[in-house]
């Protein structure tokens, strides 16, 4: 599968564009600033319908609109597909399939896989555990697009049980006892969504921990081919419903879950927030049995990042029997050269593979490449809307 026309409207800093690719490497050239990320960044919210850059859709949305368009063509076994994605600045996004009717996005997600690797992706061994979280959610969704309504569905259950806690947290400094049936109420409905939050957050970690199981050989694999080297690497993923580990998705996990949150409400009814759940899950990389985010080296950081984007596209590979598109966002110039050469080696076998590059001198040489200046093709757009709007 490859893409060979991706537009954009209104779409972060793009106001209109239109790019034309071709399978195998693409590179988009263009200086800093112009907006090569947004692109490519565009290719991922195709794909899981998020952007691991930003939590929510209002800053996909160019400033002064009221929505955000990206739409693509893509060619597999010779035929052309289009999806198409809105981003309203506010409320969910939507999805359609050439020109149909309107789609939830969990319809639209893992259609066109794809993994990008970029600068940031050394955070995800040593940043906050919301850019890991954000990873696993757009690694499962793309390999199980149920995964997908189900956190969407998780998030939602934790939001209202969330409101519900500042709720009674309000009373309880106010000490209003004129509002003791409201309160009763309250605590009623926090029952019920407990309960869900319990049933849906056991499901969503066991399917968090098969993803990791998943990513465990190849990560091992490819990390020691990429470092040269014989070292152990693992991942160990830390759920906040650590009871799913002991015993499973079970009603024993069920009720020593339920326990726990009767143990911790009176610190959740003082913060007014949910103090466990899957919204507070983390992975941790283990190089030679010592967490990599306190011993590892600036080089070592780069290759597990790298090794686990390629760990992913592996199984997404293997599950869907097509190979996804490869994204390498400015990331080049900050390779040395013996990586950089095993990248260009793998990406030159490849279905599709976009590069983005600021500078003429970190393009990789490569023949049969399809380069896009992008600083030219954003000039000639802007010349044809002129036109139209006169």
């Amino acid at each position: 599968m490859y893409i060979s026309r991706l537009a954009v409207d209104h779409y972060r800093s793009w106001e209109s564009l239109v790019l034309d690719l071709e399978p195998g490497v693409n590179i988009l050239l263009g200086p800093n600033g112009l907006g090569k990320t947004n692109l490519v960044e565009a290719v991922e919210l195709l794909s899981t319908g998020s952007s691991h850059r930003v939590s929510s859709s209002a800053p996909l949305v160019q400033r002064g609109q009221n929505k955000a368009t990206v739409r693509a063509n893509a060619q597999s076994e010779g035929q052309t597909t289009t999806y198409e994605v809105t981003v309203p600045l506010r409320g969910a996004n939507r999805g359609r399939i050439n020109g149909g009717s309107s789609l939830y996005m969990r319809d639209l997600v893992g259609q066109i896989p794809s993994v990008t690797f970029s600068p940031e992706d050394q955070r995800l061994v040593t940043g906050d555990p919301g850019g890991r979280r954000s990873f696993i959610n757009q690694s499962a969704s793309q390999l199980d697009p149920s995964y997908y309504q189900l956190k969407q569905n998780v998030s939602h259950i934790a939001q209202q049980r969330g409101a519900l806690l500042k709720q009674l947290s309000r009373a309880q400094e106010r000490a209003d006892s004129g509002s003791q049936a409201n309160n009763e109420a309250a605590l009623s409905t926090l029952e019920v969504w407990t309960g869900e939050f319990i049933r849906l957050g056991m499901e969503l970690t066991a399917r968090r921990m098969r993803l990791i199981e998943q990513l465990q050989d190849p990560l091992q694999t490819i990390y020691r081919q990429l470092a040269g080297s014989d070292q152990e690497v693992a991942l160990t993923y830390q759920p906040s419903f650590e009871e799913v580990v002991q015993s499973g998705v079970s009603q024993e996990s069920a009720a020593l879950i339920s326990q726990h949150f009767q143990r911790i409400y009176p610190g959740e009814l003082a913060r007014g927030q949910n103090l466990i759940g899957p919204q507070r899950d983390d992975i941790a990389f283990i190089l030679n049995s010592m967490d990599a985010k306190d011993y590892a080296s600036n080089g070592e950081e780069w290759t597990l990042a790298l090794a686990l984007r390629l760990a992913e596209y592996q199984l997404l590979t293997q599950a869907n029997g097509v190979q996804p598109i490869l994204v390498l966002d400015d990331v080049f110039a900050q390779l040395d050269p013996d990586r950089r050469s095993q990248i260009l080696n793998f990406a030159q076998s490849q279905d599709q593979v976009l590069i983005t590059v600021a500078a003429a001198s970190d393009v990789p040489e490569l023949d049969s490449a399809h380069l896009v200046d992008l600083a030219r093709l954003a000039q000639v757009h802007r010349e044809r809307l002129e036109e139209i709007h006169l």
